[in-house]
């Protein structure tokens, strides 16, 4: 942006690589230099409060973050179990389609069937995986509402 407002100084006494090389080297440089006059905060700066704050969200967040981590780590495998109860081709529909975000028309192509076939299997795979999550779990999965997980029949 420097060079294009700066155009017009350009006096074509050099090569024009030498000249956007001075003006980007002397951007990084003020950059730098800027830095340095800000002085950097560190943790001895701090007082015993703001020290014992900072080490209770830290330890929370690596803390949510290993949770988040194990949770995904269980619904993936969920859904694996899930999808090892569907036919090869429900399986192979529901992954590309919902796994994947194939169109129905990707999903055509790939595997050779029509597009009115790749959206009854999506449809009759989803309600086969929906009707086991609910023999596994009843009508609430964990203690959550069917309809806030987006489960119930006038969802699909």
């Amino acid at each position: 942006m420097k060079a294009f407002t700066q155009l017009g100084s350009y006096e074509g006494r050099g090569s024009m690589e030498g000249w956007l090389t001075r003006i980007a080297t002397n951007t990084c440089l003020n950059i730098v230099r800027a830095a340095k006059r800000r002085p950097e905060l560190t943790t001895a700066d701090l007082t015993e409060d703001q020290n014992r704050w900072l080490d209770e969200k830290l330890s929370n967040a690596a803390g949510e973050m290993h949770r988040s981590t194990e949770n995904k780590l269980v619904a993936a495998d969920l859904a694996d179990r899930l999808l090892e109860t569907l036919s090869p081709e429900d399986r192979l529909a529901l992954t590309l389609i919902d796994g994947e975000d194939a169109s129905v028309r990707e999903v055509a192509e790939i595997t050779g069937w029509s597009e009115s076939k790749v959206k009854v299997r999506a449809f009759r795979a989803r309600k086969r995986a929906r009707e086991t999550l609910e023999k596994l779990f009843g009508e609430k999965l964990l203690g959550v509402s069917r309809r806030r997980l987006g489960l119930d029949s006038s969802a699909s």
